[in-house]
């Protein structure tokens, strides 16, 4: 066959390129191909070999484009861009492309362990004991924001042996040991914390202290000694103020002193009182400097013990009393049956007690009938059944398919999900009887678990991580006026603020622009908000023009986002782009200057937005930095700790910035309604965390159709936070699996 011409040859190659272009899209080949193309192949990408038609044969590649412009970072700033509904048509067609060829969207096997947080609370609910785990179980390892992703969840030597020595001493706090040696409990003051103010939950008219709750094991005497620092106990115009289960406690010598205490929880607190001057009752007083503080309480015991008592523990785990020796283990039997269904989620069989019983039968033999179940106690919690949250894989499915999971595992994920703990008896009853997969009962339930209190702790799991809200505690702001009692102000704004939403079932978009927070005198003087008078938190509604409103006005998230000694544009841009609307910005190249703060021997004049704007003048830096820092700069009028600033050093702030997308920002409340004209970004974005934080594992690109198909669902709803969980549970990411065994396809 003889060779085509060279003309000839030109013109095969011109048909090609032509007909390949026409399978590019209008808008690809205006704003995308000048960058992404063969030869420049910018970000790695190369749009000309996309095949548009059939786009969920790149499903991955295509999502990432859709969240690129959908966060307006693509086309970068200096290029070409579209005009807004142009770009929201083309990114709706992507996605009605995508959700069309939806995959295989089940969540592959993995196995959960419970993890530090769901190991103190499930203790909590089946055995009616709080006891602080941290001391005896490692912290988790987070992957994607969260501490429950499974692939996270590793185990090891050590991890088994903390969880054999916890079993050992929460089993015997639960049922009680009378042979305990005394031990000695601190409770402490942060030393940061002020202590010249009424605190909150503390009696009126007192100042500084603390309030704590304290599990005494036993019937028995107890020691309590009072420690403080200078003018605490010498000032006769000071005097101790102690109440034990909110009865106010009268003692010889207040700073030690000795109780008889019958075992179970007890609350005390230990404050100041101002003879003279007494502080939360006429602020006339607030003038006078006043000294003395308590550093803490400890309790040393039990001494002479008379009993095990009748705790909560007790109560929930001996649920019967043998009338005598032929009758101990059958009771034995009954009590591990009960413990033994909730702790495992499931129904249990005679022969899963049989281990059990064994385990009774040893510890009775070496002393009494609850030695024996004390011991059974120990066993349980560390069988796997316990610490995993084991599903078992039908045989009638083909490995590699889908399928449905069992009610009774559908109880167990809704729990873990909405409480970070086992499920209750009302939950099980209705796995147990094949009815929560109902609908109408599925959604029930839902509601029923958000309106619960243990439903907090969305607000102290899922909003810790997501808004990073956990890193508060470990930050020390070098700044005068911030101390831990503005520290748990902060925590607490925002956690009252998600918990409203979570509660209230109202809009998440609340979570950006709610017109009312939380305050107490502290945090309402530290925002320069009047009228608000005390130490309790109350709802306070704002103004339609403060910068208060929603997360971006609050004191945690802009200290979270600040550096120990000055704010960052930077920090702050970054942690709005990624955590509230999806859209990651790369690291800083390697050998790039990220230090603006100089050698620390120069006191600086300039501002920081001076200092940074000098740095992105390089190349290398400008395009991520002209995403992140308009958005930063929004927020420059806020200080390292929130507090509302004009000045930064010798500079007056310049808050004014503009967005890829073209908008303007000069202000906190201008970035709040930028973000707030495409409010469906932000809610993506919690319906992805809550996805993960649901399910446990990271999201892939072939979740996103159901990441859709949730936030269709909630629209009608104005997004109501139970509407988003209720599509999440709803999804088959959430109500079934993949069997193991089939092809890297289908276990994505």
């Amino acid at each position: 066959m003889k060779a085509p011409s060279l003309p000839a040859l030109l013109m095969l190659l011109t048909a090609a390129s032509t007909a390949q272009a026409e399978k590019i899209p209008d808008f690809l080949q205006q704003y995308c191909i000048k960058c992404h193309n063969s030869d420049d192949w910018a970000g790695k990408l190369d749009m000309e070999t996309l095949d548009y038609q059939h786009v969920d044969a790149d499903g991955a590649t295509w999502e990432t484009i859709i969240r690129k412009l959908n966060a307006g970072m693509m086309p970068p700033k200096g290029e070409k861009k579209p005009a807004p509904e142009v770009m929201h048509g083309f990114v709706s067609q992507l996605e009605t492309q995508l959700d069309s060829h939806v995959a295989n969207m089940a969540a592959a096997p993995a196995l959960h362990r419970l993890n530090r947080t769901e190991y103190h609370n499930v203790i909590r609910d089946l055995l009616a004991l709080d006891v602080d785990v941290s001391t005896l179980l490692p912290q988790d390892d987070a992957i994607e924001g969260f501490d429950n992703v499974a692939s996270g969840l590793t185990i090891s030597p050590a991890l088994i042996q903390g969880y054999t020595s916890a079993a050992m001493k929460i089993s015997r706090a639960a049922i009680g040991d009378l042979t305990a040696t005394p031990g000695a409990t601190s409770y402490r003051v942060p030393a940061s914390m002020s202590q010249k103010q009424h605190q909150q939950g503390l009696p009126l008219g007192t100042r500084g202290g603390l309030r704590f709750e304290h599990n005494f094991p036993l019937d028995a005497d107890y020691d309590f000694s009072v420690k403080g620092n200078a003018g605490f106990g010498r000032d006769p115009a000071v005097a101790l103020d102690i109440t034990f289960d909110g009865q106010a406690l009268e003692v010889p010598n207040s700073r030690a002193f000795h109780l008889k205490v019958t075992a179970g929880v007890h609350t005390m607190t230990v404050a100041l009182r101002d003879l003279k001057r007494p502080t939360g009752v006429n602020d006339i007083y607030s003038v006078y400097s006043v000294g003395g503080a308590i550093n803490s309480v400890e309790i040393i015991g039990p001494h002479n013990p008379t009993g095990t008592g009748q705790t909560a523990s007790r109560e929930k785990v001996l649920v019967c009393q043998p009338a005598s020796n032929d009758d101990e283990r059958q009771c034995a039997g009954k009590i591990l049956l009960a413990m033994a269904t909730e702790a495992f989620r499931a129904p249990v069989s005679d022969k899963d007690l049989q281990p059990l019983l064994a385990f009774y039968d040893q510890g009775r033999r070496e002393g009494n009938f609850e030695n024996g179940v004390q011991q059974a106690l120990s066993r349980l919690l560390v069988d796997p059944r316990f610490l995993f949250r084991f599903e078992e894989e039908p045989a009638n499915v083909a490995a590699g398919a889908e399928y449905n999971i069992s009610d009774i595992e559908l109880a167990s994920r809704l729990s873990f999900f909405l409480w970070s703990s086992i499920p209750d008896n009302e939950l099980l009853a209705l796995a147990a009887n094949k009815k929560l997969h109902e609908p109408a009962t599925l959604k029930a339930q839902i509601n029923r678990m958000l309106s619960d209190r243990k439903a907090n702790a969305l607000v102290e799991n899922f909003a810790g991580q997501w808004l990073f809200l956990r890193q508060l505690a470990g930050l020390t702001p070098e700044n005068p006026n911030f101390d831990d009692n503005l520290r748990q102000a902060f925590t607490q704004e925002t956690q009252m603020l998600v918990g409203a939403v979570i509660a209230e079932n109202r809009p998440v978009t609340e979570l950006l622009n709610a017109d009312y927070t939380f305050l107490n005198e502290q945090l309402a003087n530290h925002y320069g908000i009047r009228d608000v008078r005390g130490s309790y938190f109350r709802r306070v509604q704002l103004p339609a023009d403060s910068v208060r409103r929603g997360l971006l006005g609050q004191g945690s998230i802009l200290t979270i986002t600040s550096t120990a000694t000055r704010t960052s544009p930077v920090i702050r841009g970054s942690w709005i782009l990624q955590n509230l609307l999806n859209a990651p910005v790369p690291s800083p190249p390697a050998g790039v200057e990220r230090n603006l703060d100089g050698d620390g021997n120069t006191k600086l004049t300039n501002s920081v937005r001076e200092r940074l704007e000098a740095h992105r003048t390089d190349p290398v830096c400008s395009s991520c930095h002209a995403v992140i820092d308009p958005i930063g700069f929004a927020l420059e009028n806020f200080d390292m700790i929130g507090a509302w600033r004009t000045k930064d050093g010798d500079s007056a702030v310049d808050p004014h910035g503009v967005l890829t997308n073209g908008i303007p920002l000069a202000s906190p409340n201008d970035l709040r309604n930028a973000i707030m004209t495409n409010p469906e970004q932000f809610i993506t974005t919690l319906t992805q965390k809550l996805m993960i934080y649901a399910l446990g594992r990271p999201l892939q690109y072939h979740d996103m159709p159901s990441v859709r198909a949730i936030m269709r669902g909630a629209a009608s709803a104005d997004y109501r936070f139970a509407t988003l969980v209720t599509g999440i549970v709803q999804s088959p990411q959430f109500t079934r699996r993949v069997k193991s065994g089939g092809s890297t396809t289908a276990q994505r």
